[in-house]
């Protein structure tokens, strides 16, 4: 028999990349589970977490930004964007909160308009301009399509995100949960601890090495006080190993400490993390290596 008390169903997260996708999942879920940065194109892979109150539970997809393909990363990453929007009961379209409507947005909009879901516009970073021009963006949108709701938010200063959520819930079918309620993601603990090396890294060397790093577990070792870790962060060119590594090993242990306050906030455990860095060349347009990175399409 329907339960008419509780509502459950699945809600993706899409946008241009560093619209501040990750960063909302996180706040509304309450916990650090998808990596953030200031560059775009950080999601690689569709990341599923789960936010549990009385009213019901949303199963977030947080997916990679879309964007125009540049090698076969980007493409994998576009087409689970893209592909998870035949999945969802709902869609969060996140956008900045301008009036310019770029080529980028436009093409989210034809992918929108072809989907048949309900779609809330969540207009982001409301804590960065004036209140006329959140306004102003709000009726720029409102003329391309017909929304099911327009919510503006700061997922950064958690402004309005209540609201958010209320929005959600009105679109959700009624239903059982599909996890149990102190899930809050579906990712393995090793997958997460690998993205946290790898949002550290993608900090500490800022604009240095963009988007060529991949980070590896080799070894998971839980032992009875201690976790032991290591990991291997893989790069495109040996110019960048030497910079990973910094002088006389410097932004090799900056990584590692940052990354291991985080693994151990996740596993409330003490963490022993060893990191390591090899080369390998073109590892983005290598379908083998993608796949050995975990990065793996629907029904791959």
């Amino acid at each position: 028999m329907e339960n008419r008390q509780y509502k459950s169903g699945f809600v993706t997260l899409v946008g241009r990349p560093n619209v501040g996708k990750s960063t909302l999942m996180n706040h509304l879920i309450g916990q650090k589970i998808a990596i953030t940065s200031n560059k775009p194109q950080t999601t690689r892979n569709r990341i599923q977490t789960v936010y549990t109150d009385s009213r019901g539970q949303i199963v977030f997809l947080d997916t990679p930004g879309i964007h125009r393909a540049k090698n076969r990363l980007g493409e994998y990453m576009v087409k689970t964007a893209e592909s998870t929007l035949k999945d969802v009961d709902a869609v969060l379209w996140l956008v900045e909160p301008t009036t310019f409507i770029g080529a980028g947005e436009r093409h989210i909009l034809e992918q929108l308009k072809r989907c048949k879901k309900p779609v809330i516009l969540v207009i982001n970073k409301i804590d960065t301009v004036k209140k006329d021009a959140v306004m102003e963006a709000m009726k720029a949108y409102a003329k391309e399509m017909d929304f099911a709701e327009i919510v503006p938010v700061s997922a950064l200063r958690s402004n309005n995100t209540d609201t958010l959520l209320e929005c959600i819930f009105k679109y959700l079918p009624y239903g059982e949960p599909f996890y149990d309620e102190d899930t809050v993601t579906d990712q393995p603990r090793r997958q997460i601890a690998a993205e946290m090396i790898r949002e550290k890294a993608l900090r500490c060397l800022e604009e240095e090495i963009p988007h060529g790093v991949a980070v590896a577990i080799d070894r998971m070792e839980f032992g009875e006080s201690i976790v032991n870790i290591d990991a291997t962060i893989f790069c495109e060119k040996d110019s960048h190993k030497g910079i990973i590594i910094g002088k006389g090993g410097s932004m090799l242990k900056k990584i590692g400490s940052q990354a291991r306050r985080d693994i151990e906030d996740m596993l409330e455990r003490q963490v022993n993390l060893q990191l390591w860095v090899k080369v390998k060349k073109d590892w983005r347009d290598s379908d083998f290596m993608l796949k050995n990175f975990g990065y793996r399409q629907e029904g791959n």
